[in-house]
């Protein structure tokens, strides 16, 4: 096993990335011919990749630490259990037709902090030998990104609970407004987020839709935003009545699915600690600032509330595996009634 020295504990999930090996994405036409993908030094723009033939994502799960490291879980499908991984660079990919799709190059290090493995984390779907060409790199967007991924983000036109009951939309809200929470009754917004990204891949918003989990209209919340479920119940089997359940983890097709295409605005909540609010009437988690969110605001806000606490939620998390069966969402349902 590798281990960094003074890595220290995991903080929070792990998280599953759909990778693909270095090899598996490599140059057709270019500079590097046949060359597979690199870190940022070796890159050249205007090189054109394209996936082998055969190429599958495979599952790289991590998690981060309180020095802010990312390392390999022992759980993952791919890397050394142990071993640091870093967010390399951003890239900026464009397909014959002009459509633009990013990506994240991840390095694995091993315990002399030489290279082991290099990955390609698409934040869209990659066509297998479809030819790619290079026409963008950045080293100090590819934290952003990453962190953007994990974020929990509401989209325009969510009805938030306001602490006297009344429903707002999320874009109306400022900075004070005070707002229900779970645990800790009305506490005000002390800084709401806004960006608007190409609803693709680990991007495309996900849309509960009215009646799924007892929801009175649509909620379309960011892929990795938990929804806070209380069994009456357990017909989950989780062991537990409190849940935390990731969007992703309930598409079915159905009664929750992918809206995939053209541009989403997403909106981020923050107060002086980690909540659960109420958006169309269902419990959901707002924006944690932790190692891994914490580049996708700036510094000033990252420090003001650098402090926030998750404790009460702590442990909470539902793995994928028992959320992988079709009736998932119904049992949840149905558990929160009875």
């Amino acid at each position: 096993m590798i281990t960094a020295p003074n890595s220290g504990p995991a903080i929070g999930p792990t998280q599953n990335l759909p990778v693909f090996r270095a090899e598996d994405f490599c140059v057709r036409q270019g500079a590097n011919l046949s060359d597979p993908l690199s870190h940022a030094d070796d890159l050249m723009l205007d090189d054109v990749y394209a996936l082998h033939g055969g190429a599958n994502p495979q599952r790289l799960t991590l998690h981060a630490t309180a020095a802010a490291h990312l390392h390999v879980a022992a759980d993952s499908e791919l890397g050394q259990t142990g071993a640091q991984v870093h967010l390399d660079c951003a890239l900026t990919l464009m397909s014959p037709d002009g459509q633009i799709t990013d990506a994240i190059v991840l390095v694995e290090t091993d315990a002399d902090g030489d290279i082991a493995q290099i990955y390609l984390l698409p934040l869209a779907r990659l066509s297998a030998r479809a030819p790619y060409a290079l026409v963008g790199t950045d080293r100090f967007d590819a934290a952003a990104k990453f962190a953007q991924m994990t974020c929990a983000r509401f989209t325009r036109g969510t009805h938030i609970t306001l602490a006297s009951g009344a429903q707002k939309p999320i874009e109306a809200l400022a900075v004070g407004d005070r707002i229900l929470t779970r645990n800790d009754g009305a506490q005000p917004v002390r800084w709401v987020g806004q960006s608007t990204v190409r609803a693709v891949g680990d991007f495309a918003p996900i849309c509960i839709r009215a009646g799924a989990l007892n929801n009175d209209r649509d909620l379309i919340v960011s892929p990795d935003h938990r929804l806070f479920i209380y069994q009456r119940k357990d017909r989950l089997g989780a062991g537990r009545s409190e849940l935390l359940v990731k969007a992703r983890h309930l598409v079915n097709g159905e009664s929750v699915i992918v809206q995939d295409g053209g541009f989403v605005d997403y909106f981020e909540l923050l107060f002086d600690s980690h909540q659960i609010i109420y958006a169309e009437g269902i419990a959901a988690e707002s924006m944690l600032i932790n190692t891994r969110t914490k580049s996708s605001v700036s510094d000033e806000v990252s420090a003001q509330l650098s402090t926030q606490s998750s404790a009460g939620l702590s442990g909470l998390d539902v793995t994928e595996t028992l959320l992988d069966r079709p009736d998932a969402t119904e049992l949840l349902r149905r558990a929160s009634l009875r």
